[in-house]
């Protein structure tokens, strides 16, 4: 038998082979069921007074408000009392009767008669008698009540007809006016309210999901149909009462951040039924990324009454320190540090960043040390309150402010480069961290005292052919070193650009506030790149908002303010007060002192007005003063009108009024014109000022 080779076996095949499922590995534990806890937990305790009885300036408020009701109140009543008197002695006829119906009803218990009926139809014998006898005793002590006291009232009445018949006539007009009261119409009462009041819904915990619910945000959303402590979701306090408005602290869902609901802040207003500018979410720089802090006002913010400035009538200013400058929704003042920062504000036209550029330079002129640039390049005089107090100012966009402004900035780069010079000899013991300390500012050997330079319409002079682009590597040198060598610089534009703020001073302004904008691009060039998309936003700002504006670098976090009020004559009379402060001090120098820049050394303005008007002169028309001026000296004085030396005389005190004279037709009549004599007062004035400095 012949061995057959047995070929091998295809280990190939078309049947899948099953594969064992692999075991699960063992899963790691990372709870550990005795991991301490930190225990660190934070706490908000609530006053044991309230905050008005505390501050000095909310009682006064609070009982200011109150005595202001109650004065309104008594004015208007009192002046309609004899209106109301007339009304009420008609009505009381009809109030008698309601007065004698009322009664019968009440002595014979005429209430309780539909209950007896009830028990007669039941044929209820027990609730029936029970019900009798509780009327008989009740009818018996109301009816002897009231016979003893129409006896009782009769015969008062007539002790009082024999003994003091005065009296009895004015318990019968009470009483006639009782009955008038009693007869006049329930929906249309003769004595109604003085003021009509429109009551603001309580904001409570409902409310606020509500408003919440409606952004639109998917994870709140969820949470709040979650109910409970879901999602993170949780109110972390009681909603209280926060100056003019309520305060509710809240956790939101994980995930979600302040910056979100900021965001939707209109659709939040929509759902909480308030107007935009009573809802104000923001975070809580105190606590983690998901704390929401939202505040709602009872009128919008632009409606609230400010608190008075501080600094208005009283008091004086460290640059070094934090000085009040405006208020936050809740009406609490807000603070700001001048010193060692450059600052931006932008804003549209007519929102307020004038008002806000002067505050600050008004700010900066009550500290006695500090010198003061103020430039106008908007041309109308918006800073011309400050003049008295400023070492260098010019208000014009013309070419001759400009080529002003320029000397004055290469003065300001000469001695910004002499600070460092200084500042770089001086011993670490006098000068440690190598920048202006207060100590320094105030000692006059150095020369270091604070400086602060606001342009107003910056982008004029950055734009400008033949100047602009060394004014702006001037400004530029000032932001980036001037804050430590004691020099602030103050740039407003009301077009916030490349070309409005260049990126060295966009870049380096640590100090930013921006009114409202137009779109994003103005939004991130104020408050920095980025800004918009964080929901710091001056774009949700309404027209309505004057003076309302993001504040960016001072604190942690930027924040919403609104600046202090101060009008033109307020404005004055600050700057006159800091004048007084500056000549105790010694520092009036510059223009205070009719001095321009060095490059218009040896121009005597006042002087000059004296020698064109003839001693013989007693008083002259200003366009002839302007004229003579141009005669005398055209590289200075041409193109000079009438205006142009009201202006220049007004920081003198010279008074400009209605003058005779003779015109060029040889007729009398008056125009603008000032008095030799004046012009003389000054110059003695000033040369008196520069003997004293």
């Amino acid at each position: 038998m012949t061995d057959t080779a047995v070929p091998p076996a295809d280990t190939r095949s078309s049947t899948p082979v099953p594969v064992e499922p692999e075991q699960p590995s063992t899963p790691v534990l990372v709870d550990n069921p005795k991991l301490p806890a930190p225990g660190v937990h934070t706490e908000r305790r609530r006053p044991i007074i309230a905050s008005w009885l505390t501050s000095r300036r909310d009682f006064l408020a609070t009982a200011r408000q109150a005595s202001s009701r109650a004065g309104y109140a008594s004015l208007y009543h009192g002046l309609r009392a004899p209106w109301y008197a007339t009304q009420l002695t008609m009505m009381a006829p009809r109030g008698a009767c309601r007065f004698v119906t009322a009664t019968d009803r009440w002595v014979w218990d005429r209430e309780a008669a539909p209950l007896r009926d009830w028990a007669v139809r039941t044929e209820d014998v027990d609730e029936y008698l029970k019900l009798a006898r509780l009327r008989a005793g009740r009818v018996r002590l109301r009816l002897f009540v009231t016979v003893v006291a129409a006896v009782f009232g009769l015969g008062f009445a007539l002790w009082l007809y024999v003994m003091a018949p005065d009296f009895l006539y004015v318990f019968a007009a009470g009483g006639v006016l009782t009955l008038g009261f009693l007869g006049q119409h329930q929906d249309a009462p003769v004595i109604g309210p003085a003021v009509l009041r429109t009551e603001v819904q309580k904001l409570t915990s409902s409310i606020v999901l509500r408003g919440l619910d409606s952004i639109g945000n998917q994870k709140i959303s969820a949470a709040i149909k979650k109910g409970g402590d879901m999602d993170g979701m949780r109110f972390t306090a009681e909603i209280t009462r926060d100056g003019p408005g309520y305060r509710a602290d809240l956790d939101l869902p994980y995930g979600v951040v302040p910056e979100d609901v900021m965001e939707k802040r209109e659709a939040l207003a929509s759902g909480l039924r308030r107007k935009l500018g009573c809802v104000w979410p923001a975070g809580d720089p105190d606590e983690h990324q998901g704390r929401l802090v939202l505040y709602v006002g009872d009128r919008p913010m632009n409606e609230t009454k400010k608190p008075a400035w501080p600094l208005l009538k009283s008091g004086q200013v460290d640059l070094f320190r934090p000085v009040v400058f405006g208020n936050d929704q809740r009406m609490r003042d807000m603070s700001v540090t001048l010193m060692f920062a450059a600052i931006v504000i932008g804003s549209i036209p007519r929102m307020g960043k004038t008002f806000l550029l002067r505050l600050f330079l008004l700010i900066a002129a009550l500290d006695p040390r500090a010198a003061l640039y103020a430039f106008d390049f908007k041309g109308t005089g918006d800073l011309g309150a400050l003049e008295p107090v400023c070492h260098r100012y010019r208000a014009g966009d013309e070419p001759e402010d400009i080529e002003y402004v320029l000397h004055a900035l290469r003065e300001l780069r000469e001695e910004l480069r002499r600070r460092a010079k200084v500042i770089k000899s001086l011993p670490r013991s006098i000068c440690p961290e190598s920048k202006v300390t207060p100590a320094l500012a105030s000692d006059k050997r150095y020369g270091l005292h604070p400086i602060v330079v606001g342009l107003d319409e910056c982008q004029v002079p950055f734009e400008d052919e033949k100047y602009g682009a060394e004014i702006e590597s001037i400004c530029t040198d000032i932001t980036k070193r001037g804050p430590a060598l004691g020099i602030v610089g103050l740039f407003a534009t009301q077009r916030p650009d490349a070309k409005s703020l260049p990126p060295g001073i966009s870049a380096n302004a640590v100090l930013r506030f921006c009114l409202k904008v137009m779109n994003h691009q103005a939004n991130d060039m104020v408050l920095g790149t980025g800004a918009y998309k964080s929901g710091i936003r001056s774009t949700m700002f309404s027209r309505l908002d004057l003076g309302i504006c993001w504040m960016s670098g001072e604190g942690d976090d930027p924040r919403i303010v609104a600046s202090a009020f101060v009008d033109a004559v307020g404005a004055e009379q600050v700057a006159a007060r800091a004048r007084r402060m500056r000549e105790e001090y010694g520092n009036i120098t510059g223009h205070a002192l009719g001095e321009g820049p060095a490059a218009a050394a040896g121009v005597d303005m006042l002087a000059d007005v004296v020698t064109v008007i003839d001693a013989a002169e007693d008083q002259v028309w200003n366009e002839r003063v302007a004229a003579r001026l141009g005669e005398l000296r055209p590289d200075v004085y041409t193109g000079w009108t009438s205006a142009n030396v009201t202006a220049a005389l007004k920081p003198w005190g010279i008074t400009v009024r209605d003058v005779w004279g003779t015109n060029d037709d040889e007729e009398k009549t008056t125009r603008r014109g000032i008095k030799r004599a004046d012009v003389v007062a000054a110059i003695t004035r000033r040369d008196a000022d520069r003997a004293a400095a």
